[in-house]
């Protein structure tokens, strides 16, 4: 399976991307919201001109009462700023959305990643609440705030 964007394409992760996801998850930058992984295995590498500079995966409620997906993303130190994030969450948004038949889309970055909150602001997910003490801290083990975004297929920014 591949996704197409503007300027980067989600495809299955496949084993050889693996050294490539383990070091971009190693970096300080990263690793202070992802912590440990330990299987990359249902990750969507993403990349731009052939190399991975992330991974974005999603999983889905499929009970017809409850019907939605969520996303998650992590991305290379060395992409962020430049609108990856925004532009491979809105594809993979677009896809679950038009291929899939999602209504509804979550994201929950902590409550202080207010990098991440912009990004996904701007592919127009909206703030629902805080999950007060919701993850715990990869580095310091407190848990901290998450916050719970949500998006309806009526108000996808396709940019």
């Amino acid at each position: 399976m591949e996704i197409e964007g503007r300027r980067l394409v989600l495809r299955e992760a496949v084993p050889d991307d693996e050294p490539a996801l383990r070091r971009i998850l190693a970096t300080p930058e990263v690793a202070r919201w992802w912590g440990e992984v330990d299987d990359l295995d249902g990750m969507l590498a993403v990349t731009v001109d052939g190399r991975v500079i992330g991974a974005i995966q999603y999983d889905e409620e499929d009970d017809p009462q409850y019907r939605s997906a969520g996303i998650d993303i992590f991305l290379d130190p060395e992409h962020h700023g430049q609108g990856y994030g925004a532009e491979a969450v809105r594809t993979l948004a677009t896809w679950l959305i038009d291929v899939r038949g999602h209504h509804r889309l979550t994201i929950d970055p902590a409550a202080h990643n207010t990098a991440a909150i912009r990004a996904y602001e701007k592919v127009g997910f909206r703030r629902v609440g805080v999950m007060r003490a919701y993850e715990r801290d990869p580095r310091t083990g407190a848990f901290h705030d998450g916050l719970l975004m949500d998006l309806l297929a009526e108000e996808l920014n396709r940019g």
